[in-house]
């Protein structure tokens, strides 16, 4: 059985350090796992570890961009519908993996993934492959300084799970930027927050959108054209909460283990797999026991 997960997120997420760091960890697990790039804006020295399978050896943004006059958006949605015109090189660059995990890091525009059918056709195409896949979705730490921001964040996590289809997990990168001391000089880049605090982002309490009572900010809210609009979302969410957030610090081993867990988990991984003969049974001390 093989395995992929789609690493994805808006741009600035993490995706590419967060790939980096799942391969480092599962290779010091003894897992034999490669590296998948999507990508086709991506530039080389972005990686740690050299893509095994790489778009860009079928079309890159540049060539889109240079060779038809495309901006950088509608480029990368060209790249796209070309690789789905060619999935028959996909197939035959993933024939030589069995049994693998690959770790496919996915480009950051965000309509891919909630607008655009490339995706999910992409997921159906990788299934039948005999790929077991799930995905998961980044954004960053950052996200929880403005509750605005933060809320368009849950909403795309939501839009996206809901067009892909597919076992998901939600995460929030960039974990070691924020720090629940005032004296933290060498963090807290991303906010100074309580355990309670972060509790009500990771798994989103729509309350954070409705401001205190008597506040200023509330009664600008309340005369506010769009006021409507953020009760509708607080409702939607009540209504629908599907996504919750693992908090992932890669300074931290344990944070990259517990998140790795939860992917395999929701891809069941293993499950299907026969034990495997040890290598020397035939050899050495074990020879003459045939």
């Amino acid at each position: 059985m093989r395995y992929a997960v789609l690493v994805t997120g808006p741009a600035g997420a993490g995706k590419s350090t967060f790939s980096n760091a799942l391969l480092t960890h599962l290779q010091t697990s003894k897992r034999t796992a490669h590296l998948v790039n999507l990508d086709p804006a991506a530039e080389a020295d972005s990686f740690e570890y050299e893509p095994a399978i790489d778009i860009k050896d079928l079309i890159s943004l540049q060539d889109a961009m240079s060779e038809l006059g495309y901006g950088p958006n509608g480029g990368l949605v060209y790249c796209f519908e070309y690789l789905l015109q060619n999935m028959d090189w996909l197939e035959e660059e993933l024939g030589g993996y069995d049994d693998d995990y690959l770790v496919i890091d996915c480009p950051g525009q965000i309509e891919l993934y909630t607008h655009h059918p490339f995706l999910p056709t992409l997921v159906r195409n990788l299934q039948r492959l005999g790929l077991r896949t799930c995905a998961a979705y980044l954004i960053e730490s950052q996200f929880m300084e403005d509750k605005y921001k933060f809320f368009s964040g849950v909403l795309s996590a939501m839009s996206a799970m809901v067009n892909l289809e597919i076992p998901w997990i939600n995460v929030m990168s960039k974990m070691d930027l924020v720090t629940s001391s005032d004296n933290d000089a060498a963090s807290g880049r991303n906010g100074i927050r309580t355990r309670k605090d972060i509790a009500r982002f990771l798994d989103p309490d729509p309350l954070l959108l409705v401001s205190a009572p008597g506040s200023r900010e509330e009664r600008t809210e309340r005369n506010s054209r769009f006021h409507a609009l953020n009760q509708a979302i607080v409702q939607l969410i009540e209504d629908h909460p599907l996504v919750s957030f693992l908090p992932l610090d890669l300074t931290n081993p344990d944070s990259i283990d517990t998140v790795l867990s939860h992917i395999d988990y929701t891809m069941q991984y293993g499950e299907d797999e026969e034990p495997k003969e040890p290598h020397d049974l035939d050899e050495g001390d074990f020879a003459d026991m045939e």
